[in-house]
């Protein structure tokens, strides 16, 4: 006779499901466009960078590079772009060439290895008087053995994560990127993500990883007037009333919160805005996928450098324009 089965209550999602809303999207046709062109070969390959495909000699000692940084960056976009691996892009773009009838070498995949190493990758970025910036982490899989593994006889050693630090406006530009271990803390990479954006920050909004007084110190050095960090939950005031100095923006913000609420101040100061961080990273990871192929640590800030600009590209082609409905 068969055991009885233990009864075990399916969970209620009704009111979960109930209050989350949907969105709808006013320019799906556009979209869908945009979507379409993503794998066109025109849109990846520059105008006028088959002209710049080879190194001018130079009369430096030493052996002479063959192919520009622009041509080593293309090669590898390619790579990115349709998830191919070095040797497989190596022989996509020589395929590309054959068919446009253009008779220029593909670097070879051990120069895309080695070049990547040090290669420079720029974003491409829309010039701005002012920015909203949004910060936020996420870690990346670096090598290791897969999921199923995983699940069936725990981690070992050999699995690894790299965090990837990005800042972002709130219609999803990438401005900053940097890629470090995963015993680097957020604040830590901070200041350097501010360096890399030239135009005035009128606000910045981060989790609360970024309460720290080394962020409020650089917001306070590049003149942030909004800066939306909600203070942790036992947090304490840091510069007193009768201070001579001049008020703490944090302290504003927990005398705010006291004053009313946490979630009146978040809707107050703006701090929902930072879910667009969160969105970049999804689309980040469905385009890329959770993981680093390179092994170097080098290689790997290159292939992540490399991803954000691909995706800062797409957003340039088009990206959704949606509503709530319920």
């Amino acid at each position: 006779m068969a055991k009885n089965k233990r009864y075990s209550p399916k969970k209620d999602t009704t009111k979960k499901s109930k209050n989350k809303k949907k969105y709808k999207l006013r320019n799906w046709k556009e979209y869908n466009e945009t979507l379409v062109n993503r794998g066109r070969i025109d849109v990846w390959v520059e105008k006028g960078i088959l002209e710049q495909w080879y190194s001018k000699p130079t009369s430096k000692p030493g052996a002479q590079r063959k192919y520009t940084d622009k041509a080593v960056e293309l090669t590898l976009q390619f790579g990115q772009v349709f998830h191919q691996k070095l040797r497989q892009a190596e022989g996509l773009v020589n395929s590309i060439f054959i068919m446009m009838g253009t008779k220029l070498d593909v670097p070879d995949h051990s120069t895309l290895s080695r070049r990547g190493e040090t290669l420079t990758v720029e974003l491409p970025k829309e010039h701005r008087e002012i920015v909203t910036i949004i910060v936020d982490s996420s870690g990346l899989k670096v090598y290791g053995e897969g999921e199923w593994k995983v699940r069936k006889h725990g981690w070992s050693k050999h699995r690894t994560w790299s965090k990837i630090h990005l800042a972002v406006t709130p219609d999803g530009e990438i401005r900053a990127e940097k890629l470090t271990g995963n015993n680097i803390s957020d604040e830590q990479v901070f200041p350097e993500l501010l360096e890399q954006e030239t135009a005035k920050i009128d606000k910045l909004a981060g989790d609360g990883a970024y309460d720290k007084s080394t962020v409020y110190d650089t917001c306070q050095k590049r003149e942030i007037q909004i800066i939306a960090i909600p203070p942790q939950k036992n947090a304490r005031i840091w510069q007193h009333g009768n201070s001579k100095l001049k008020f703490h923006p944090r302290d504003e913000n927990l005398r705010a919160i006291r004053k009313k609420s946490r979630k009146t101040w978040k809707e107050n100061i703006g701090y929902h805005v930072r879910s667009i961080g969160e969105n970049v990273y999804f689309r980040w990871k469905t385009i890329f996928g959770d993981k680093l192929n390179a092994r170097k640590t080098e290689t790997q800030e290159t292939e992540a450098a490399i991803k954000s600009s691909i995706l800062n590209k797409m957003r340039i082609l088009g990206m959704p324009d949606s509503y709530a409905v319920s």
